[in-house]
């Protein structure tokens, strides 16, 4: 009889945490940045003014999506934390009606009655908690909130997006800094959106074009501001 192999299989959902930090933080810093840089570069007359912008753009942008991304993501973890709280206090005044409670999500699963109580009476006897937690709060391992973990991803791959359309600036002549930076900051949008879908296992057409449309109307948008008021915004 043949042996059975085991592996440890990996699922692209265990991504999820730190991939969505990661694509929204280098969208935010290519999209934002070469946004300011292209505004200020219609209206500027040096590229001193628009270098300057851009940096602080940089700055400003990743200390605020470290910022934004550790409350907003601590405030789930704050959530999580209470549910769970009150699930373990209710294991305790009356385990019964938990069990029962856990042996229905199951039912509805499309276990029959039996089984399905005798699958929740092994799990409780293990983990009471973590059977409830996955099962009726819907919290796991994967899914749980990380807010450190997502406020420094989203902070760094900010700032490598922002150097992006920066580089731009060290390179290029004030004249031709518009065209410039807008067709490599599309090209890194696209390239961006073909990488996370790669990772995500999305669709890399239908995720390119979402992220490089929306930046190219972003930057369409602030050069027109800076080309209609002619002064720095």
């Amino acid at each position: 009889m043949a042996r059975l192999k085991t592996h440890a299989e990996s699922h692209l959902v265990e991504r999820i945490g730190w991939l969505r930090a990661a694509v929204l933080g280098a969208n935010d810093g290519i999209v934002s940045t070469a946004s300011l840089i292209i505004g200020v570069a219609v209206a500027a007359e040096g590229k001193g003014v628009v270098l300057v912008a851009g940096i602080a753009g940089l700055v400003a942008g990743a200390m605020s999506m470290a910022a934004g991304e550790y409350v907003s993501v601590s405030s789930q973890s704050d959530t999580e934390k209470a549910d769970l709280a009150r699930e373990a206090a209710e294991l305790v005044a009356d385990p019964t009606a938990e069990r029962q409670e856990l042996a229905a999500i199951y039912v509805r699963r499309g276990l029959t009655t039996d089984l399905a109580g005798q699958v929740a009476d092994q799990l409780m006897a293990g983990d009471a908690l973590a059977a409830h937690a996955r099962d009726e709060l819907g919290i796991s391992e994967i899914t749980q909130a990380r807010p450190i973990q997502a406020a420094l991803t989203s902070a760094a791959t900010f700032a490598v997006g922002a150097a992006m359309p920066l580089l731009m600036v060290l390179l290029f002549p004030l004249g031709s800094l518009t065209l410039a930076v807008s067709t490599a900051s599309l090209a890194f949008l696209a390239l961006l959106g073909a990488v996370g879908a790669r990772a995500g296992g999305a669709n890399v057409w239908r995720a390119t074009a979402r992220v490089t449309f929306w930046g190219a109307l972003a930057m369409a948008a602030t050069a027109g501001v800076g080309a209609l008021f002619g002064v720095v915004v």
